[in-house]
């Protein structure tokens, strides 16, 4: 079974003593419409980092550097009905970069309140994993997606705590 290699990087900040979270409408492609944290495929000789750091650049014009990334774990998505769909996803998380988001053709960013996250406009799977990273655990987790590609079957924490 293969599983494409992509990232997520979750910028965060506080806003008025209350800690948000940048994410994105996504406009195009797999998971058009849903709110989305930013990130994409690894590319040839990249390594995660680096694709984080390129997507969130190319998706919002910010800039994060590699330094400054939380290894917040790793997500398994696993598609029964779609296996090409599969995907490890590398979880950041950073609180610094440089810049102001901006709409990109391919993501609309908007900052959320870490305490009321949009998991009814995310993927199902999100609310299962997303506060976590969040709050700093390193994730190991995998997830099962149900026939439809969009309901969670199951999820298997792995994550020590």
């Amino acid at each position: 079974m293969t599983f494409t290699p992509v990232t997520l990087c979750f910028l965060t900040r506080e806003y008025g003593g209350v800690p948000q979270v940048l994410l994105g409408l996504k406009k195009t492609g797999f998971g058009r419409g849903k709110i989305v944290g930013l990130g994409g495929h690894v590319e040839p000789g990249e390594t995660e980092a680096e694709a984080a750091c390129r997507e969130v650049h190319e998706e919002s014009g910010l800039v994060v550097r590699q330094q400054d990334l939380r290894d917040a774990g790793l997500v398994m998505f696993d598609f029964p009905a779609r296996p090409a769909w599969n995907m490890t996803t590398r979880l950041f998380v950073a609180a610094r970069w440089s810049g102001e988001p901006a709409e990109s053709a391919e993501i609309l960013p908007e900052w959320f309140d870490v305490g009321s996250l949009p998991v009814d406009r995310m993927w199902q799977d999100a609310a299962h994993w997303l506060p976590l990273a969040l709050q700093g655990a390193v994730l190991q987790i995998t997830v099962v997606l149900n026939d439809d590609n969009e309901t969670v079957r199951e999820v298997l924490d792995y994550t020590t705590r």
